[in-house]
């Protein structure tokens, strides 16, 4: 009887601040409802459904674990909790709920509570286990014992680099930085020094130790000439002769929170993001000021499709945080992808206000106006990103690129062909570059010699990319080659089977070689492939049923060609 009251208090907690679901009113329908959503990464419609469906089955183990998982990749601790003690009452092991369990213990600082648990039964796993054991250690005033508890983690097997980084991060918490800096430069310390957390903590505690000179010299090694606000500042302060605050690690519960995070940027590499999530949202609720949790865990969600929330989560980062230009980009990502370019332009104009003196920032902007066909404004954000960016860095090279394919937009050849060749000059071979040019000199029916070449190195550079090869075709086409074109343009129909335009070069070149009914063929299928949406899109589907109704001579007469013959003018 006291269970069952139990079960319901803790699930009305939940249900109360739960939207009502209307669909799937079986347990088994809102089941299928929550598995499917989570397959989807919906995280949201799954903490819905699996909530419902436990409302009606609240005996339910396994609903239990699954309304723990979608409330926690949503950051919802406060609902997973009282569903994970449940959990727990019950004598199940879930993983997922010890994490929140755990969580929600020493964010309260209840670390003497947490050492009495079992980690056998009750644990994560041994290496967070055996990490969060020391910093509870260290929130119980046992720093001896927190220092043997890091050194135990240290002989497991392929972790060293985690103790010993959480060690030295131990102790420049407690102000020991000698020991801390001397930990930084153990071998075997690393990878998680190579970090930009474990970089620039490991700045911080030689500029406690007066070394700014060496504190300089890590970040240039750390980062090399890559430079942010948040870089910026601590480099300036350092040249300024100040002494940088350690500000990594303030409390223990600092350290918990580094736990979950440094092992999420680990598990980033093997895991699947839905799992690093659950890691990366307990670092944040642990300490609610850790943006670079809140930055991971916003291109986590990207990397599942949440766009909105990641965009939500973008938004939790405060405007007069150091990562606030990061977080702002980062959420202008996210809303383009979820079909708001206009939020995103935005976003990244105000941005520009902000940070005028970032090029990174203006290049963002003409990339998002440039895809919205705004080409003018484009053309004016990359102008301004080149004349923040030094002229001979070779990775300016995509600038003009970009600014190149916006001139060539607005039919400004002139300046458009100047944009690419000056990419070419900063990156030659470049295979993107290489067939833009190429593809516009055959449209503009010059130089075709020339951009016969360009567009053959860049073949030879991306031999399956679908647009490159249609490009080759295309020239040889153009230049009356048609035999030839044939296999190039086949090829790329195979690379690119449902792009209109290769299909619609595919059809004009078998009409060249007198294969009428393969042509007609294809130009169908491309136009069955338009998209209604694209008005300035390169296909033409007015001229493609033009094509259908009289051939492609009769509509190049029309159009005032010869009929399948092209001029080499340069």
């Amino acid at each position: 009887m006291i269970r069952s009251l139990l079960s319901s208090v803790a699930l009305a907690a939940v249900l109360v601040t739960t939207p009502h679901v209307a669909p799937a009113q079986s347990v088994a329908g809102s089941y299928l409802a929550g598995r499917q959503a989570a397959i989807l990464s919906d995280f949201e419609a799954s903490a819905r459904y699996y909530t419902a469906a436990l409302a009606r089955d609240p005996g339910n183990v396994d609903l239990m674990e699954d309304a723990v998982v979608s409330q926690l990749a949503l950051g919802r601790v406060d609902r997973a909790l009282p569903i994970a003690k449940l959990v727990e009452e019950r004598g199940e092991r879930s993983q997922a709920a010890h994490m929140v369990i755990i969580a929600e213990m020493l964010k309260q600082g209840d670390f003497a509570g947490y050492l009495e648990r079992d980690t056998d039964t009750q644990g994560i796993g041994p290496l967070v286990d055996g990490l969060l054991n020391a910093w509870a250690l260290v929130g119980n005033d046992d720093v001896e014992g927190a220092m043997a508890a890091f050194d135990a983690v240290s002989e497991q097997r392929g972790v060293r680099g985690f103790a010993l980084y959480h060690k030295a991060m131990a102790l420049a918490g407690l102000g020991q930085f000698e020991e801390a800096g001397a930990l930084f430069e153990t071998e075997g310390s690393g990878p998680l020094q190579q970090t930009r957390r474990g970089a620039m903590a490991r700045a911080e505690v030689l500029s406690q130790l007066g070394r700014n000179e060496d504190a300089l010299a890590s970040l240039e090694a750390a980062f090399g000439t890559v430079s942010d606000p948040e870089l910026d500042a601590m480099t300036l302060a350092l040249e300024a002769g100040e002494t940088l605050a350690f500000t990594h690690i303030t409390s223990a519960r600092d350290g918990v929170a580094e736990v979950f995070y440094s092992l999420a940027g680990a598990l980033r590499q093997d895991a699947g993001a839905d799992y690093t999530l659950l890691y990366g949202r307990i670092a944040h609720y642990l300490r609610p000021d850790h943006v670079d949790a809140l930055l991971l865990n916003a291109d986590l969600l990207e990397t599942l499709e949440q766009f909105e929330l990641a965009s939500a989560t973008y938004k939790l980062v405060p405007a007069d945080h150091s990562a606030f230009h990061a977080a702002e980009l980062g959420r202008a990502a996210a809303l383009r992808q979820s079909g708001k370019p206009d939020a995103a332009i935005e976003v990244l104009e105000q941005l520009a206000k902000r940070f005028g003196d970032l090029p990174l920032v203006h290049s963002t902007l003409g990339d998002v106006l440039r895809q919205q066909n705004r080409f003018e404004e484009a053309v004016a954000s990359y102008d301004r990103a080149l004349d923040l960016t030094d002229p001979d860095a070779r990775g300016s090279w995509f600038l003009h690129y970009a600014r190149a394919i916006s001139h060539e937009r607005l039919k400004e050849w002139p300046s458009a062909e100047a944009d690419f060749r000056r990419a070419l000059e900063l990156n030659p071979g470049q295979p993107q570059v290489l067939n833009y040019l190429g593809y516009s000199l055959v449209e503009k029916q010059i130089k075709l010699d020339e951009a016969l070449g360009m567009i053959e190195q860049a073949v030879a550079a991306s031999p399956d990319s679908g647009y490159i090869v249609d490009s080759l075709g295309w020239v040889l086409y153009r230049l009356g080659r048609y035999e030839e074109a044939v296999e190039h343009m086949e090829r790329a129909v195979e690379l690119m089977p449902v792009d209109p335009v290769v299909n619609d070069h595919l059809g004009d070149v078998y009409w060249a070689v007198g294969r009428d009914r393969e042509a007609q063929f294809q130009w169908t299928r491309a136009l069955s492939f338009v998209d209604p949406d694209e008005v300035d899109g390169e296909a033409d589907p007015v001229r493609m049923r033009r094509k259908l109704e009289v051939g492609l001579d009769a509509v190049l007469a029309e159009e005032g060609a010869d009929p399948l013959k092209v001029a080499n003018d340069d």
